[in-house]
């Protein structure tokens, strides 16, 4: 039983899910402050995905992709950019899905909730198979 926890923790995607679950937590509670103190629900939703977004990159270069991370130089800031642009388009879509909630008269958590696991899967499958994929492996 423990031994295939372990190995369950080594997975990357296991990993990448930790990571995710740090980020949400300060995208979340962001967003939650941000609309409790009047600010609209897709500003506060934008600002609190951008706050995510850095400390996903700290955790993900750190603790997820230590495999496939670039060394310093013109490789890591590609993937520094990419990363960027990945988490652009999950901020696009999470501010689209919470912004077309709201004007469908949606609850702007229940379409945060949503807007989660489309950036998540999206992002994901980016990050995965083409910003940090091994090196020698084409995408």
């Amino acid at each position: 039983m423990v031994q295939a926890i372990i190995r369950m923790c080594d997975q990357r995607v296991v990993r990448y899910g930790a990571a995710s679950v740090i980020a949400l937590g300060i995208d979340m509670g962001s967003f939650l402050l941000l609309l409790s103190l009047g600010i609209a629900a897709t500003i506060a939703s934008a600002i609190g995905y951008s706050l995510g977004i850095v400390a996903h990159w700290l955790v993900s270069s750190r603790a997820v992709f230590t495999d496939s991370v670039a060394e310093r130089g013109p490789e890591r800031t590609r993937q520094k950019a990419l990363f960027v642009g990945s988490a652009l388009l999950g901020l696009g879509l999470t501010t689209a899905i919470v912004g077309l909630g709201g004007l469908a008269g949606f609850d702007p958590r229940i379409a945060k909730l949503v807007a989660i696991v489309a950036s998540f899967a999206t992002t994901w499958l980016l990050r995965n198979h083409l910003i940090f994929r091994a090196p020698g492996i084409r995408a």
